[in-house]
Order: C-alpha cells, then structure tokens, then sequence
C-alpha cells in the first residue's frame, strides 16, 4: 500500500477540490454549515450538477455512465467530498441498486435503468426490512405470487428512507416457501406509482420524517423486473449490503464535523477559558481524531486491494461499525461543547428560514435534532451487532 500520492493523482485532487468549491450552491452550502434540512428540491439540485459532470454514479465503471475512476481516484474524490459541505448523494439509486443492476441484470434492465439514475432522473428507495424481519432479513414476509405474467405482491415494508419523494423501490419479496427462508427470496424493482401502494410517514425522535412505511396490497409487478433469478434474491441482498456498509463509514464527513466540534470549542468558554484548551474535552477530541486516523488507514487497505482486483468482503461489516460509532460519539461532543445550549430542543431550528432568535449561538439549535437523529446509524445497513457476527464468522472462523 503506496500512501505517497502520484503527481497524476494530485492534480485529480486539485480538480475535484476546485469543482466542489465552485459548483456547490452557496443557499445548498449555508444549509448543510448549520446543520438544517434539505428538501428534494436541493438534493436533486446538487446531484444534477454532479450528474452533468458526469460524477454522480461515481463508483460505476464507465461503460454505464460512471467516470471509470480507478479505487485510488474514488478515494480521493470521497474524501474531497467529504471535506467539503456538500450534500450526501442519496445512496439509494446510486450505490444500492444501481450496481445491482450492472451485477446482476440483463442488458435489457441495465439499458432501462441505469441511464436513469446516473442522470439523477429517477429517485429510488430501499425495500427490505420489515416489521419482525430488520436484522433477521431472512424471515420477511412480504409475498409475490406470479400470475399471469406478473408478481402479485402484498406485504409491508418499513423504516424506508425517502419513500415519500421515491419513483421506484427495490424490494426483497418472498417467492417460495420451500427449503431454508434465504432460498426463496427474489429482488423486485417496483414503480411507486403503482396501484396498490400506500406510504405512511413515521416522525423520528428528532421529529424529522425521512422514514415511512410502504404497505403493497395486490401490487401487480410485471416479472420483467425481477433483478437476476427467481428465488435467488438473497445473494444479490447481500451484495447490496456490501456496499452499503462500505458508504456508510463516511470519513471526510466525520472529519468536516469534528472540525465543527473544534471551532465551537475555540468559541465557547469555562470559567472565561475556552473549551479547546480544556485538557479532558481535548482528549476526547484527540481519541477520535486518533480512531479517524486508524479508519482510514484502513479505508486505504481495502482500496489497496481492490486496486489489486479484490471487492470488499467481511472487511465492510468493519468499517461500519467504527464509521457509525465515530459518527455518533462525534454527535456527542458537539453536544457537549455547547453545553446549556443544547438543553431546548429545537426542531423548527432544521428548517431554513427559522427566524425566531435561539438559545444561545446560532450554530448551537440544530445540534439536539442530529444527535437525537444519529442514534439510529448503528442499526441500519444491518445493526452493529449483527455487523460482529459476521466478523465472528467469516474473518475469526468462529
């Protein structure tokens, strides 16, 4: 592993880094700074200008739309990014299904689909957990029955992300019910507008509502869109999970916000001596710093070794863990360093445009609302728990 960066790779970090800070809409900018909400119509302005440039499927060969950047380029470009106030791309189309697609369909599908999301013309959404059946995937219930050419679906799916602004949602359906529960799962791709779909919005305990619930009654999906072979869904399901946990790590982002932990702790003061000084609240700061570090080392390992032709394995479950982990004790100290300030919690403050003047800084209103909100990092993408068990079992062999 060669961390000493090629004079080709430094100029390609130069050119992200100059598209970032010049294309990025400073109202879209302010926003994500002080930690308000985004609406469809942002996330959908950012990830056309991305789209245009021909970055927003990133990770896709270039045969289908995707730059063609090598796991070295990727990981610069993720960085810069990350360092950068710019909105998450909506990983739903781009990181989930779409390399499903190149994967697993047929040229048909790839020719129907893949234009569609890296132009950020479709808006996709996530089908698989249910009630009783999150981290025990396997026992979902949620049944499609072929007839006449079609699946005839009925079941309900739920904690399912932008469902509300969605146009079509992948689905792990039960097709069989014969052998072990994984054996008769198939992966459907289902248009929202369907007859038959109801979504119930359900209000987190930031009071955001990006969660919903999806009810399918007599859902008639045409079993064209059937993503690889008929009981065969929970390979591809588990494919699909490889590379959400490996996007869920999100270094530069958590580097971008302990940044902010810093600059509010240089602001803020104990007894008249700035928080940043405090030599405990500096300790924190540095163990997470320290683990950051140690994250990406290991980050640079596995892209190392895809450089070499390896995809990521068991190793995602790892970066999962310590990414979420890092995420929420960094939601920690920002809640620690404005100290009374983050006591009122505020949920109008996400929204832009809140006039009314907070309690304490301006930078501090929002920080109950994300802590509140990261909580739930360890559970999805698989928990956290069961993220070690799979550790246990392929890496240890336990």
């Amino acid at each position: 592993m060669n961390l000493q960066e090629s004079p080709e790779l430094q100029s390609f970090r130069e050119e992200v880094r100059a598209f970032l800070a010049d294309n990025l809409p400073p109202d879209i900018k302010q926003k994500m700074e002080m930690g308000q909400s985004l609406k469809k119509d942002d996330y959908q302005r950012w990830m056309k200008i991305l789209a245009g440039r021909g970055w927003l499927a990133a990770g896709w060969p270039e045969e289908h739309g995707g730059p063609g950047w090598t796991p070295a380029q990727r990981y610069i470009y993720d960085e810069e990014y990350g360092r950068h106030s710019c909105p998450r791309v909506l990983p739903f189309g781009v990181t989930m299904v779409g390399p499903v697609i190149i994967a697993f369909g047929n040229e048909e599908q790839k020719a129907e689909y893949l234009p569609k999301i890296a132009n950020s013309d479709v808006w996709w959404c996530q089908g698989y957990s249910e009630p009783g059946a999150g981290s025990d995937l396997a026992s979902l219930k949620t049944k499609a029955v072929k007839e006449n050419g079609h699946y005839i679906v009925n079941g309900q799916k739920t904690w399912t992300t932008m469902a509300q602004y969605a146009d079509w949602i992948f689905c792990l359906v039960r097709t069989s019910d014969e052998g072990k529960p994984q054996e008769g799962i198939s992966f459907l791709l289902i248009d929202m507008k369907t007859p038959g779909i109801t979504v119930k919005p359900i209000v987190t305990m930031d009071g955001g509502q990006e969660v919903n619930e999806v009810f399918l009654d007599d859902v008639k999906v045409p079993v064209e869109n059937c993503i690889g072979d008929e009981n065969k869904g929970w390979t591809i399901a588990k494919y699909l999970l490889g590379h959400e946990r490996t996007g869920i790590a999100e270094v530069g982002k958590s580097r971008r916000q302990l940044q902010r932990v810093k600059d509010i702790a240089a602001a803020e003061t104990i007894d008249g001596m700035p928080l940043i000084e405090d030599t405990a609240f500096r300790g924190k700061i540095a163990e997470v710093e320290i683990e950051l570090l140690a994250l990406d080392a290991t980050i640079l390992r596995m892209v190392s070794a895809e450089g070499a032709g390896k995809p990521p394995g068991p190793e995602a479950s790892l970066l999962k863990i310590k990414g979420v982990e890092l995420q929420q004790a960094i939601t920690e100290l920002l809640l620690e360093a404005i100290g009374n300030y983050g006591s009122p919690y505020i949920r109008e403050a996400m929204d832009h445009g809140w006039n009314e003047p907070p309690i304490g800084p301006e930078y501090a209103a929002p920080v109950a609302p994300h802590y509140f909100n990261w909580r739930k990092s360890s559970i999805y993408g698989g928990s956290n728990e069961v993220q070690r068990s799979i550790i246990a079992k392929m890496v240890l062999g336990l």
